[in-house]
């Protein structure tokens, strides 16, 4: 019985020890100060943040967000003969033979912080092009305001050879650039409804 009732002993002894707080103390004796030290560390990463917001002419079309941003150019002919609801839009040179265009100015803003860079460039491709109505609608870009329909130039289709849309842009400061689309006066078979095709931007702050 006295073996059994040291053994419990000792078995208490060590669950109290295990239940006990870690903690450190800087002690002193015959003083009247201490000074305990704490060290604080913490991993910085990089961080990068692009985002796309409406231009600012007072007539740009409205960029929404939800999962992904979107636009809208609302009803286009490729006669130029629908008033745009949203930005702005060129006749065709020739009516019947060459496209009308429509389009907006937007804004991007580049923020990316503890990057071994203190400049960024953004690329843009057509990831995603229009399901059905490819042969009449096409994404066209341009980094000034365009004068006229040819300032207005097709967006990449390729991953692998983007559209460059900045260069060497700071952290914080939006750029203005200029997107619309193209309508074909092609006739025919599944010429004419609604269609949408996405746009993939990348930014690199190396």
């Amino acid at each position: 019985m006295r073996r059994y009732l040291r053994f419990m002993s000792v078995s208490l002894v060590a669950l109290v020890g295990l239940s006990s707080p870690a903690f450190a103390s800087t002690d002193a004796v015959n003083a009247s100060t201490v000074s305990p030290t704490l060290a604080v560390s913490a991993t910085v990463q990089k961080a990068l943040r692009l985002t796309l917001s409406q231009g600012a002419s007072g007539t740009a079309c409205a960029v929404t967000t939800a999962s992904d941003y979107s636009m809208t150019f609302g009803n286009v002919d490729a006669l130029g003969i629908n008033t745009p609801t949203c930005g702005a839009k060129f006749d065709p040179t020739t009516p019947g033979t060459t496209p009308s265009a429509y389009y907006t100015d937007y804004k991007l803003t580049p923020v990316f912080t503890n990057q071994t860079s203190t400049t960024s460039t953004i690329t843009a491709y057509v990831s995603s092009n229009f399901a059905t109505l490819s042969s009449i609608l096409g994404v066209v870009q341009a980094s000034s305001a365009p004068g006229n329909i040819a300032a207005l130039t097709a967006m990449s289709t390729s991953s692998g050879s983007q559209t460059s849309i900045g260069t060497s842009l700071a952290s914080g400061t939006a750029i203005t650039r200029y997107l619309g689309v193209t309508v074909q006066p092609t006739n025919g078979a599944t010429v004419s409804g609604s269609d949408t095709a996405t746009i993939t931007y990348t930014m690199t702050a190396p």
